[in-house]
């Protein structure tokens, strides 16, 4: 009967082109499942095969647990203490192991164990199918619908199958049995089924992939896709960069008479691309990203990460586009949050950030409204500034003596102490609780506590909207305190 064994398991390797380990392992689940089912309980079982002689033996094995963990499972469980009296040196997450009978190969149910083994089987092919397909690191699927299961789609190709959600297929676009289309590989997940590939037709990535199959000199290396954003079916804007001086990345990626475009736009059912140039200053990415708007003049908040660009009313439009689209793909693409507003809008927003520096140096520093006026127009934006500023900078103010410039610094110094102080104080009857937070400063915990959130979990009982209105943050850093705050209730709840 051992012979029968090496025989099986080797006509099966080479049957399914599989390992002969995968195909002993599938032997043993078999034989192991037959000899299970002769005993009265819920015993695990495991049988060996030896790979040279092809003889076998079974075992019957208890998972050895801490004592604290306490039984679930008699039948195929021991507490540690009680391991620890048949084997001393056994440890936690061992076995302990009795030899079994084991069932005769011949005397198996021979349905059973067929179908025990092609599973295995038919399990190790797909991986090894997908692992083939790994190594060329493609990640564009190309295949053929092979059904539809409520709305989304399974994709067929070649030995390997796909599955692309209703959510990631391109809206209005009428895909049917028997359609070859390409689809982006998002990840693989492993469930029950064996490996499956995640598509997507929607992801900006889906859009790189396709431009780098139409135009040669980017998987050539000699254009870059920087960065894109999608609207699906509607429009794209993707950002392109030359490696050659050489090379317009522009009309290489358009193609002669538009088509290279054209044949993505096609695959993307009439998705509009805009193709606009790289550049390594954020400033001037985002005018490119807003083209064909013509922009008047742009303001950077490195702090906020955000960009107001201002432009002329008869470009607004232009610069919005229909829905917000422009400005949204634009802000998608280059990372930053963009403010479209006119010049009017773009003078009254100056002012009133002036009147409030102004307002802010007139209390903190004692001056007049003339002294603070000064420093505005000279560009103080910050006590710091006024503090720290170079000397020989502030000199150069004509309306300042040397004593006025000496006194402001002094007087910027000193309320910056004593807002320090103030902190400090702050920080001491702020909960430490809140304080322990990751991301948390003792000016949002003191912010929180005096609008009554005193606690990591009432933190947790805000929505996102809720903090940025109580504290006026942005909405990404509070996303990601309310997450944090949350993170011990879900892991409790597991």
């Amino acid at each position: 009967m051992s012979r029968e064994v090496l025989l099986l398991a080797d006509a099966l390797a080479r049957e399914k082109n599989v390992d002969l380990d995968v195909v002993f392992g599938a032997i043993e689940s078999a034989l192991a499942h037959a000899t299970k089912k002769r005993l009265s309980v819920e015993a695990e079982v495991r049988v060996a095969i030896d790979r040279k002689t092809g003889e076998y033996e079974a075992f019957r094995r208890w998972e050895v647990l801490p004592d604290e963990a306490g039984l679930e499972h008699p039948d195929h469980q021991y507490l540690l203490s009680e391991a620890q009296e048949i084997d001393p040196d056994i440890q936690i997450g061992e076995f302990i192991e009795e030899p079994l009978e084991a069932v005769e190969f011949g005397r198996i149910g021979a349905q059973a164990a067929k179908q025990v083994i092609l599973q295995k089987i038919r399990d190790a092919e797909r991986e090894q199918v997908l692992n083939d397909f790994l190594a060329r690191e493609e990640v564009m699927v190309t295949g053929t619908i092979k059904r539809m299961d409520r709305g989304s789609a399974i994709i067929e190709s070649g030995r390997i199958e796909g599955w692309l959600g209703r959510d990631q297929m391109i809206p209005k676009e009428n895909l049917r049995v028997g359609d070859r289309i390409r689809a982006y590989l998002l990840r693989i997940e492993r469930g029950g089924r064996g490996p499956q590939l995640i598509l997507s037709r929607t992801a900006p990535e889906f859009i790189m992939a396709l431009f780098e199959m139409e135009v040669p000199e980017i998987s050539e290396g000699l254009i870059e896709i920087k960065a894109a954003a999608r609207d699906p079916g509607m429009r794209a804007k993707i950002a392109v960069k030359s490696n050659d001086p050489r090379i317009d990345p522009q009309g290489t990626c358009i193609g002669v008479r538009g088509t290279r475009v054209t044949a993505v736009t096609n695959e993307l059912c009439g998705e509009r691309v805009d193709i606009v140039l790289w550049s390594p200053e954020p400033a001037q990415l985002v005018i490119n990203a807003l083209a064909p708007a013509e922009i008047s003049g742009i303001v950077v908040d490195e702090e906020k990460h955000s960009m107001d660009v201002v432009v002329d009313e008869e470009q607004l439009a232009n610069a919005i586009g229909r829905g917000g689209q422009n400005v949204r793909l634009a802000s998608e693409m280059t990372g930053w949050n963009i403010n479209i507003m006119t010049v009017d809008e773009a003078d009254q927003k100056h002012t009133q950030e002036a009147t409030s520096i102004r307002d802010l140096f007139m209390q903190k520093l004692d001056v007049d409204e003339d002294v603070a006026d000064v420093l505005v127009q000279e560009g103080f934006s910050t006590l710091e500034e006024v503090a720290y500023v170079p000397l020989n900078e502030m000199l150069e103010i004509e309306s300042f003596d040397e004593d006025t410039v000496n006194e402001l610094r002094a007087r910027a110094r000193n309320a910056l102490l004593t807002a320090a102080i103030a902190r400090e104080e702050t920080v001491e009857t702020v909960n430490p609780d809140l304080m322990s937070l990751d991301g948390m400063d003792a000016d949002t915990a003191a912010l929180l506590q005096s609008k009554g959130v005193a606690t990591t979990e009432d933190l947790a009982d805000l929505a996102v909207d809720e903090l940025v209105e109580l504290t006026e943050m942005d909405e990404e850093r509070a996303k990601q305190l309310i997450m944090t705050a949350r993170a011990p209730i879900l892991a409790a709840g597991e």
